[in-house]
């Protein structure tokens, strides 16, 4: 049966079509790990919507692969410029995207660079997959131009071919089976479709990436659990003195009525003096931190009222002395209040609701803060008690203190109502993180613990000791301590996928050097192989890292990872001296990436340097390599 003739419209199609697939189906599968609701059912939808969209680009082919046939060049260089039109038609798609879509200026330029690398990548998938089709065609087509100036001069010639297309076939065929003639359109190829399956494994990475943060998530979810039932972080805010007041005002009918409004007194000075205990629970895998505080409370109020208030008008008689705290579970033990030489026990609920405005923070699935500029407003908790009041003691001291035995988790923080204050904090916690409106003062952290200071005066804070309303944000000076646990390994799993592209890659690329400097071609399915045993790499570090200390965790499984694709290298290439050359740049791979991951502020100028090395390691290695595959005149 006679072969249909390959067409410059059939391989523009065939393009045009598989890059719509892979980028649909790599759309679809990011979708879904993202947790946007989208499903497998809906690819043929983003397929047909693809489709739409890229027909110019369709047609752009169509015209310029017909371009392309007809230039007298090598069918390298042919299938360079096919690349070539590939990028510049999904370069002018991401500057259109970034110029329609995206408002923000400074957001432009990144922008049309990551949609332009989403569409050049399944573009340059397709043309790997479909090389051998693309190279029929060119050679096909180079072959009728031969046979028309040299064999068929005439009808009568060519009637007494049996078959002209069979002739162009089979002289394709021909050139075809010649390795010398294409032996780097050999290596072109091979380079393009190891380069589409290093972006191919990033798929799995991003499953990987999911399941850390699902894992982080559980984490979470247990640490709620536990602290639901022992206590949540816990904010102080305290003493203060209620007292309602009548002021008369004039209503619509411009009547003089009398209004009830509330008054609070702060200290004139406030001494805290706590100290942390923390504790460890055990939750299946997962380790909360929890703690008991012992904290002493002492100050002074000293009552001067402004000249606007007159004492008469003071209800006396329904004052009350109020601690604001952030959960009642914390309490371990009845709490009292010495105020003027006289004990009072303190039950919960204040004098009044005290509405307070507060930021919240925005997150998307992955737990990454959006946007902080929303607040809500919340009702203040906390305990009150009765006290006696006289008009005798305004403007003189009165000294009160207050001991309290408080749990709480990871969190403790304080809110400086007094004009002078001065607080002392210990732990026996050696990874303390001091967060809040202000750091201390002076600081001790050691391996045994830590100790630190803050003090505050009437300068540095936005109210006075007489208040009619608490008008700000009690969080804007909120400060304390967080006890971060030394080490979280979800974090930094997570740092180690974002490498992920240095691992692949450069594993990849070293793999397909040494196949070329020994002539043992790896087949596609072994590139497969090997990026499977990079991927399982970070499964066995996340799960190995929930049990023993990260670094023991990466150890583990690097060593097991850089085995097995060690083993598998000498089996295929059959030299020791290979495996071990591969198993000793996997090894420093490795090792430099974990510097990468326990490095911060660095991490990005030590990056930078190492790949250089490494990019220079490569060019040095590939020198001898015969890209063109012409043989050396001796």
């Amino acid at each position: 049966m006679k072969k249909k003739r390959v067409t410059s419209p059939k391989v523009a199609v065939s393009i045009w079509i598989l890059t719509n697939l892979v980028f649909s189906l790599g759309l679809t599968i990011l979708s879904i790990i993202k947790e946007e609701g989208s499903s497998i059912l809906y690819l043929p939808f983003i397929y047909i919507f693809s489709s739409i969209g890229s027909l110019p680009m369709g047609i752009a082919l169509m015209i310029f692969i017909a371009i392309i046939e007809n230039l007298d060049i090598s069918i390298k260089q042919k299938f360079l410029r096919l690349i070539m039109v590939c990028f510049l038609s999904t370069l002018i798609y991401g500057i259109l995207f970034s110029q329609l879509f995206i408002i923000k200026s400074t957001e432009k330029l990144p922008a049309a660079a990551y949609c332009a690398l989403a569409l050049f990548a399944p573009s340059l998938i397709a043309i790997a997959f479909l090389h051998k089709k693309i190279n029929i065609y060119f050679l096909t087509t180079k072959n009728e131009s031969i046979m028309e100036n040299n064999q068929f001069h005439n009808d009568e010639d060519f009637n007494a071919s049996s078959d002209r297309n069979s002739v162009v076939r089979e002289s394709a065929q021909a050139t075809l089976n010649q390795p010398r003639d294409f032996s780097s359109s050999k290596t072109l190829m091979k380079g393009l479709i190891t380069a589409g399956m290093i972006l191919g494994m990033l798929i799995p990475t991003a499953f990987v990436s999911s399941l850390v943060n699902e894992r982080e998530k559980r984490q979470d979810t247990v640490v709620d659990e536990v602290t639901s039932g022992w206590s949540n972080p816990q904010t102080l805010s305290g003493p203060y003195i209620y007292i309602p007041y009548h002021v008369a005002e004039k209503d619509s009918t411009k009547k003089s009525v009398s209004i009830t409004k509330d008054l609070y007194l702060l200290p004139e000075n406030l001494t805290v003096d706590g100290s942390i205990e923390p504790e460890i629970r055990l939750r299946s895998i997962y380790k909360v931190l929890l703690y008991k505080s012992d904290l002493n409370t002492s100050g002074n109020f000293n009552i001067k009222l402004p000249k606007d208030i007159d004492i008469n008008t003071l209800q006396l008689s329904e004052a009350k002395i109020c601690y604001g705290i952030s959960d009642f579970k914390g309490i371990e033990e009845k709490m009292s209040v010495n105020f003027n030489g006289a004990k009072y026990d303190l039950s919960p609920g204040l004098p009044t609701n005290q509405v307070e405005t507060v930021a919240v923070k925005n997150t998307n699935p992955d737990g990454e803060v959006k946007d902080e500029a929303h607040t809500k407003q919340v009702t203040s908790i906390g305990l009150s008690a009765s006290i006696p009041l006289t008009k005798e003691d305004f403007n003189k001291p009165l000294n009160f203190g207050l001991h309290l035995k408080l749990k709480g988790s990871e969190q403790l923080h304080f809110v400086p109502l007094s004009a002078n204050s001065n607080f002392s904090i210990k732990s026996t916690w050696a990874d303390p993180k001091f967060d809040g409106n202000s750091l201390p003062t002076e600081k001790e952290v050691t391996k045994d613990g830590f100790r630190a200071k803050w003090g505050f005066n009437s300068a540095n804070l936005p109210f006075g000791t007489v208040l009619t309303d608490f008008n700000f944000n009690k969080q804007d000076i909120a400060f304390g301590i967080n006890m971060i646990q030394p080490t979280n390994q979800y974090s930094q799993t997570n740092r180690s996928v974002k490498y992920a592209i240095l691992f692949i890659g450069l594993t990849f690329s070293l793999f397909f050097i040494i196949e070329l400097l020994q002539h043992k071609p790896m087949h596609p399915i072994q590139y497969a192989l090997v990026g499977m045993a990079l991927v399982i790499f970070f499964t066995l570090l996340l799960s190995i890292s929930e049990f023993i200390a990260f670094g023991y965790a990466y150890l583990i499984a690097s060593f097991a990872t850089i085995s097995l694709i060690t083993v598998y290298a000498k089996g295929h290439f059959k030299s020791y001296k290979s495996a071990s050359i591969f198993g000793s740049l996997l090894t420093c791979l490795y090792a430099f990436i974990f510097i990468l991951i326990q490095l911060e502020d660095a991490a990005l100028l030590v990056g930078s340097i190492g790949l250089f090395f490494i990019l220079a390691l490569i060019m040095f290695g590939s020198r001898k390599i015969n890209w063109y595959g012409i043989p050396s005149i001796a």
